[in-house]
């Protein structure tokens, strides 16, 4: 690996968009079709467990954390984000951060993690698979992108450590 991981800072946003923008032009990796701005994204995810996979000054993948619920009883469950820059996919950027955000997640008291993940995202289901994560259902033609409804398979991570 020669890449660090970092927590993001608001001066990775702009580095941070862009590697989004580029997940939302693959078609496979959000029903986002429109860049927020930093506002608009720094309130959908938690404070907490935020990284940045960095090589020297250049920011390779990103990796966050959004609520699925405001309801206390919900308040150690999250919803995992991970995305690589076109550039660096197939080099154990994507692996690296999702480790790193599983360890940080169960220092914060997160005890399950999710992932709403398209079927044909098959390299982001062997990710997460590979991390513990399993396939706990498919939520059919759950949304539209664009003119397309697409299915959306719900992976889940449980904590053994955290939430016992």
């Amino acid at each position: 690996m020669n890449h660090k991981i970092i927590q993001m800072k608001p001066e990775h946003w702009p580095a941070v968009r862009e590697i989004y923008r580029e997940g939302i032009a693959t078609g496979n990796a959000t029903f986002a079709t429109d860049l927020p701005d930093w506002e608009k994204w720094n309130s959908a995810h938690l404070q907490d467990c935020r990284l940045v996979a960095c090589k020297r000054d250049q920011v390779l993948g990103w990796a966050a954390l959004s609520p699925v619920s405001a309801r206390r009883v919900y308040a150690g469950v999250a919803e995992v984000s991970v995305y690589v820059a076109a550039a660096a996919r197939g080099r154990g950027v994507g692996k690296s951060l999702l480790k790193a955000l599983i360890q940080e997640s169960e220092a914060k008291g997160v005890w399950t993690l999710q992932a709403g993940i398209f079927p044909e995202n098959s390299a982001s289901i062997a990710l997460h698979k590979s991390c513990g994560f399993r396939k706990v259902g498919v939520r059919r033609r759950i949304g539209k992108l664009r003119d397309t409804w697409r299915d959306v398979l719900l992976l889940e991570r449980r904590s053994t450590t955290i939430g016992r």
